[in-house]
């Protein structure tokens, strides 16, 4: 019966154990290349594992990037391609997951053979660079997330009536965040494109190392917001390298030869995200592109492709450019954010609504429409007929609305371009009169038409540590002992402009002088020099001096509102100097005939004595509790404390003044 139990606990604890592991959804999911091959074009198509669909969000989905091992590319589910030569081409596919809660089915490359005596050359789908794009472009298959891979297109195209060979520069790894949020683990290039890795342009007449560029103190680190995202033809190429070098780590600079005009050539990147990447996911991180059409042309074209940090993988999404801000410079800023979407559906959307909270600590009044897609005018306040954005203001609300456009859905017939189902606004508000230290949190509701509402994550900014140092003077009582004067000075350190609660340590030097004791007794009648006969009394007393040093090493404090805070800790105090004089003085008085002590006839008879103790060998400790009113968070105050040694003089009061900066 025994040995029966046992086998029951064993199965029950295995099922627990797989259990276990199927929520820790470790299986890998995987996606299959299946092509076929007619002359020199070849139909891809993917098969993938079922999706995962998040609760509550739109229906699931995949959106695919396919590389044709040719220099070509593909966003569309089953492309087809025609190889203009013979060949064994590397196809790759990289498969994202949508609303889906499991990480991307990963893809094996495939080998595909081209081997037809009559090659038929078409156009593929990407050969709009020049038109559409002017000749310059940044794309990236998905946005990042810790410790995956994406997937970068930059494609240059020439615009010249002839041939040119220019530079291609790559900037990553932005220098505001600690770690590094990518790894570079491979480059694909087809038209003989050159890494350059001992030199780097800097001026039109030379060249200095590459190393010794990338160390030299940039000249400018203000980073101008057309420069981050025009596309047209810029000046000052070296001002535009030493700006890029200020703003990022990591640079890849590679030349190319001898484009043809309206050529368009594209270059592939797979950057690995890193652990350490920033884990606030409601943050924007980028990349930067400079293209150099003609080398020793000061002439050149600037991209900076900008990416939300995100969880998993969803196209309608809100972003805050500052998730960390400096407390005392944020009335000199304007608070930056950006929502994005995608219409997913069948059919076009004409009118979407961005409702977005806004948080208490900013001024709508203050709103300033960046950039946006699709691009169109404000809405005038009269009803009109054409397509525009307008700005409807509510109590905590600003709702951002596309009137009369046309947005095509990704699911709708003949829609390849996916970027042409995706718009954003970008917005920016500055702080009202009247904020405290916390936390901003915003997120925005997604209408499309008239859907449901689609609701994104929560962007939040937070304000960083700041340090605030404080100057203090006062006085300290010790009601126990008599002729006690002790005065100090002091410093602080706590968090700047705390709202409520937070911390503080404190070390203040003062001296303290007091008398130990007095002591007065009568010896009796003695002979005095002179022959006559007086009383004898002797006095002695005590007196101490110290030089003190007094530590706070933490304590805790609360703003009650922003004139009274309240506070307690512990408090140690050392002695870096302590010496004690004793004294005995003699006097004498004539003896009247009651043979009591009559007039003074002899004084001031003394002896000296001073005993010095060693530094630090005197350690009290103790605690307190105190109140300030005045400016409790920054500038002047008055504070009272009493504090409690567990050493005689145990009751000590402490009056102080302090100022916070």
């Amino acid at each position: 019966m025994k040995s029966y139990f046992k086998g029951i606990c064993l199965v029950l604890f295995c099922n627990y154990l797989n259990a276990q592991s199927i929520v820790q959804d470790t299986v890998t999911r995987t996606a299959s290349i299946v092509y076929n091959i007619n002359g020199n074009q070849v139909s891809f198509n993917p098969e993938t594992p079922e999706l995962n669909q998040i609760a509550g969000a739109p229906k699931a989905f995949y959106t695919y990037y396919w590389e044709f091992g040719d220099g070509e590319y593909s966003f569309q589910k089953e492309p087809k391609h025609n190889y203009k030569n013979n060949g064994n081409y590397n196809v790759q596919l990289s498969v994202t997951n949508n609303y889906d809660d499991g990480k991307p089915p990963t893809t094996r490359p495939k080998s595909v053979v081209i081997n037809t005596d009559n090659p038929e050359v078409s156009s593929n789908e990407n050969h709009n660079l020049l038109k559409v794009h002017n000749g310059f472009r940044l794309q990236t298959n998905r946005d990042p997330i810790p410790e995956e891979e994406i997937q970068l297109v930059v494609s240059y195209g020439n615009q010249k009536e002839y041939a040119t060979s220019g530079k291609v520069y790559l900037f990553f790894n932005e220098k505001k965040y600690k770690a590094k949020n990518f790894d570079l683990v491979d480059v694909r290039l087809h038209n003989n494109e050159q890494e350059i890795l001992d030199e780097i342009i800097v001026d039109n007449n030379g060249y200095i190392s590459k190393n010794e560029w990338i160390q030299t103190t940039g000249i400018s680190t203000f980073i101008n917001e057309k420069l981050i995202v025009s596309d047209t033809l810029m000046q000052n190429l070296p001002l535009t390298l030493e700006d890029a070098k200020a703003y990022y780590q990591d640079v890849k600079v590679y030349d190319f030869e001898d484009m043809q005009s309206n050529e368009e050539r594209n270059m592939f990147f797979t950057f690995k995200t890193t652990p350490e990447m920033l884990k606030d996911t409601s943050a924007v991180i980028s990349i930067r592109s400079i293209y150099v059409p003609e080398r020793g042309n000061d002439s050149h074209k600037v991209l900076t492709k900008e990416m939300e940090i995100v969880t998993s993988h969803d196209p309608n999404k809100m972003a805050v450019y500052d998730t960390r801000l400096n407390y005392r410079l944020v009335r000199f800023k304007k608070l930056k954010y950006k929502v994005r979407f995608q219409n997913d559906g069948e059919g076009p959307a004409r009118l979407i609504k961005l409702n977005v909270d806004i948080p208490k600590m900013l001024d709508k009044s203050t709103l300033e429409v960046l950039d946006m897609y699709p691009e169109c005018p404000i809405c005038p306040e009269e009803e009109v007929n054409y397509s525009c954005l307008d700005t409807i203001i509510s109590k905590d609300q600003i709702s951002f609305q596309f009137k009369n456009i046309y947005l095509p859905g990704t699911a709708q017939k003949g829609v390849y371009e996916k970027d042409s189902t995706k718009g954003f606004v970008k917005y920016a508000l500055k702080f009202g009169k009247d904020f405290h230290k916390v936390k901003s949190k915003s997120k925005t509701a997604i209408i499309f038409d008239k859907n449901e509402p689609i609701i994104t994550n929560t962007s939040t900014s937070r304000f960083k540590q700041g340090i605030s140092i404080g100057v203090k003077a006062g006085y300290n009582s010790f009601p126990d002992l008599k002729n006690s004067e002790s005065y100090f000075i002091g410093a602080t350190i706590s968090p700047y402009k705390s709202y409520k609660k937070y911390l503080q340590a404190e070390i203040m030097m003062g001296t303290h002088n007091f008398n130990n004791f007095s002591l007065m007794k009568q010896n009796g009648i003695v002979a005095l020099l002179d022959g006559t006969r007086g009383f004898e009394f002797e006095e002695n007393t005590s007196k101490t001096t110290k030089i003190n040093i007094d530590v706070v090493p933490v304590s805790f404090r609360y703003n009650l509102n922003g004139v009274v805070g309240l506070g307690f800790g512990p408090q140690l105090s050392l002695d870096i100097s302590n010496k004690t004089d004793f004294e005995t003085t003699f006097n004498y008085y004539t003896i009247n005939s009651a043979k009591e002590p009559g007039e003074l006839i002899q004084g001031a008879s003394s002896t000296n004595v001073t005993s010095e103790s060693n530094p630090f060998s005197d350690i009290k400790y103790g605690f307190f509790g105190d109140i300030t009113i005045g400016a409790s968070r920054i500038g002047p105050s008055l504070g009272a404390r009493y504090i409690y040694n567990f050493d005689a003089p145990n009751a000590q009061l402490h009056f102080y003044a302090i100022w916070k900066i």
